[in-house]
C-alpha cells in the first residue's frame, strides 16, 4: 500500500497525472505497478488500477489474475472496480475513499446513479439498433468449440 501511495504522490509531484497509484502482488511479489496516466497518454481509461491490471496480465501472460491482490491508493471508480472484478483478483486494499476523491473533484457518484437507470433514461442517449444482426456473433460464440470462457 505504501508503494501505491508513493506512486500517487510522485504522479502529482512530477505533473504526470492524477493522485492515484496501484500495485498488484502475487505470492508476496510485486507483479505490476502504475500511476494514473490519463492526461499524459490522452486515454480516459488509463486509471492507475486499469493500467496496473494491464501490466500484470502482460507480465503473467494471462487475463485471469486469480491469486493476486491489488493495493490502490483510492477506492476505485466504477470502471476500475469493474476491471478488478473482471480480472478476478482475490482481494483489494485501498487508502482514500470515493468520498475523499469527490472532495477534490473526482466525483463518480453520477456514474453509479446512471447505472441504476434504464438506457433510455441515462444522460448518455442510447438506442438499440441492428439487434438481429448483432446477436449472430453471440450465437457463434455459444456454439464455438474454440472459445475460451472468461
Amino acid at each position: 500500500m505504501r508503494l501505491a501511495i508513493a506512486l500517487s504522490h510522485q504522479n502529482v509531484e512530477q505533473d504526470l497525472g492524477g493522485p492515484f497509484g496501484a500495485v498488484i502482488v502475487k505470492d508476496g511479489k510485486i507483479i505490476a505497478q502504475s500511476a494514473n496516466t490519463v492526461t499524459t497518454t490522452n486515454d480516459p481509461t488509463a486509471h492507475a488500477e486499469v493500467a496496473t491490471i494491464r501490466l500484470a496480465c502482460a507480465n503473467l501472460n494471462t487475463f485471469n489474475l486469480e491469486g493476486c491482490v491489488i493495493y490502490t491508493s483510492c477506492e476505485p471508480c466504477p470502471m476500475c472496480l469493474g476491471a478488478i472484478y473482471w480480472g478476478r483478483l482475490d482481494k483489494m486494499y485501498y487508502g482514500n475513499t470515493k468520498k475523499d476523491a469527490a472532495n477534490i473533484g473526482f466525483d463518480d457518484a453520477f456514474i453509479y446513479q446512471e447505472l441504476d437507470l434504464t438506457p433510455e433514461n441515462r444522460k448518455l442517449k442510447s438506442e438499440q439498433i441492428l439487434a438481429d444482426e448483432a446477436i449472430k456473433a453471440f450465437n457463434l460464440w455459444e456454439k464455438s468449440e474454440k472459445r475460451i470462457d472468461y
